[in-house]
């Protein structure tokens, strides 16, 4: 296949799309998705439940590469008229943009809306993967400046395809965020003793605190989620929404998707009070990973969230043989329970040459910072040092 081959489309909703053919450039045409979110059925939620389109500043450019009539590729694009809700933040960059005369809004995006989780962006048939790539990227890059966009960003992609990228002459963003890795322990307290004994103390303090409250803990999964189940849930989620954001993201209508197209790939925490659930953290399966996205609460009770977001997270992974559990955005308070940092990646285009020129300056050393700072963080982990440690 050559890519002169391939003819690039836009389009404005993932109806005009087969999702058969987009699930298998997604990897998720049979069994545990490789990442939920890229899904047909996740992308779908988010549009047909108004999550994204009119009025929220995410409108759908999805990318379609075609051979012959079959996809070969396909990207989730956004027309983006702010920097919400993206997690790899270029707030910094429209104000100088802007500042300088410039109109940074409107732009593109390569993302999954609201999911900072790493996954690939630019998807791909098995044996297409190098030609389909470009095609997505070039068509991207032409429709930018063919309608006047002022940049396009592809964020969360994978390592790999920040490089394939930046050969492409695209740059190259690092960030990091934290993620429990799984070094094959077979069950919790394995990985408690790979600890320090500080720190083993600590999180087994935090788990009896939590124990403590009196509230009954389950993990639903599939046919064991209930639709009244996300009547509490999307009260969990508009309590912390409210308090980060101002304005929850999701609407209420992405859950009744959810419970429909999507209770397989949901791992849902909740504690009971009772027959009511007062807390709850909202986690998506994949094939190797579990995702922490959601949580909230409704009655306030000590190390609660510890042990519904972080704890049950790592006990499911360790059961289920999941290498790692990505606990999302930010959050150093996250290391001390075994989440170490990981480096994060974003690919960027931006058609104004002075202001592009600047911008791969600053990543430049951006990326040599977040390096330093990785390191500097793991150094500091719970993790066991190579001295002899001493007795509990």
């Amino acid at each position: 296949m050559t890519e002169r081959d391939i003819e690039i489309t836009v389009h404005a909703s993932l109806h005009d799309i087969d999702a058969r053919e987009w699930d298998v450039c997604a990897d998720a045409a049979g069994g545990a998705p490789a990442d939920p979110f890229t899904t047909y059925r996740f992308l779908r939620a988010l549009e047909d439940s108004g999550s994204v389109g009119e009025g929220t500043g995410w409108y759908p450019r999805y990318l379609v590469a075609r051979q012959g009539g079959q996809i070969v590729a396909c990207a989730p694009l956004y027309a983006k008229t702010h920097s919400q809700g993206e997690y790899i933040f270029d707030h910094s960059w429209a104000h100088a943009f802007e500042r300088a005369g410039g109109q940074y809004y409107p732009k593109l995006q390569v993302a999954v809306p609201f999911t900072p989780a790493t996954g690939r962006r630019f998807l791909t048939r098995p044996g297409h993967e190098a030609a389909g790539m470009s095609a997505l990227v070039q068509g991207a890059v032409q429709l930018a400046a063919q309608n006047g966009y002022s940049s396009l960003h592809a964020t969360f992609c994978t390592e790999a395809e920040a490089l394939a990228g930046a050969q492409m002459g695209l740059m190259h963003r690092v960030t990091q965020q934290f993620h429990w890795q799984n070094a094959g322990y077979g069950n919790f307290d394995d990985f408690l003793g790979a600890l320090s004994s500080r720190k083993r103390k600590a999180i087994r303090r935090e788990r009896r605190i939590a124990a403590q409250s009196g509230l009954e803990i389950r993990e639903l999964n599939g046919a064991q989620i209930d639709p009244q189940h996300w009547d509490h849930f999307w009260r969990f989620y508009q309590d912390t929404g409210g308090r980060k954001w101002g304005t929850p993201y999701l609407t209420r209508a992405f859950f009744d998707h959810v419970d429909e197209f999507m209770r397989d790939d949901c791992l849902l925490v909740l504690a009971f009070d009772g027959d009511t659930p007062v807390a709850g953290a909202l986690n998506f399966i994949g094939r190797d990973a579990l995702y922490g996205r959601y949580w909230g609460c409704t009655q306030h009770h000590p190390c609660l969230h510890f042990e519904l977001c972080y704890y049950r997270a790592i006990e499911y992974a360790i059961t289920h043989g999941l290498s790692r559990v990505e606990a999302g955005a930010q959050g150093e308070h996250k290391l001390a329970r075994g989440y170490l940092p990981s480096e994060t990646h974003s690919l960027h285009w931006v058609a104004d040459p002075e202001f592009a020129r600047a911008i791969g300056a600053y990543l430049d050393a951006e990326r040599a910072a977040v390096g330093e700072e990785v390191e500097l963080l793991t150094s500091f982990g719970p993790f066991k040092s190579t001295h002899v440690e001493e007795q509990e």
